[in-house]
């Protein structure tokens, strides 16, 4: 019996101009707490993302939730207040703090800036 080849996945490949990205005032979305930038939304990858949150002082976008998929939070600016599962932490810039998959989380500003921290996410792609 001949052994079986599979073919091997095909990279999908882009052009420079479509894998690089560079941060657009005109592009922005507003939220109640500041604004967001998808550096890469839903449609770009297999449902992997890339944004930009934004946040003014004492503000949260949202209040702590779960969901399916876990998420990664990057501060690089500001300083944070993230609430996992009932406990919270205060952290600065250049921190990364991790949201297992159906944690109930959540991130405010707690600091007089603006706290600005990227967002790592894997969204299923068939919803």
């Amino acid at each position: 019996m001949a052994a079986v080849r599979l073919a091997a996945a095909q990279p999908t490949m882009k052009s420079i101009d479509e894998c690089v990205n560079t941060f657009a005032p005109s592009a922005v979305e507003s939220t109640k707490a500041g604004y967001q930038y998808w550096f890469a939304d839903k449609a770009f990858l297999d449902g992997r993302t890339l944004k930009l949150s934004v946040v003014r002082p004492g503000e949260a976008t949202h209040a702590p939730h779960r969901h399916t998929e876990d998420e990664f939070f990057f501060v690089i600016e500001g300083t944070a207040e993230f609430f996992l599962n009932g406990a919270k932490r205060t952290v600065g810039p250049l921190t990364s703090l991790y949201c297992p998959s159906g944690s109930d989380h959540g991130i405010r500003n707690a600091g007089t800036a603006e706290l600005k921290y990227l967002v790592i996410k894997r969204y299923d792609p068939a919803r």
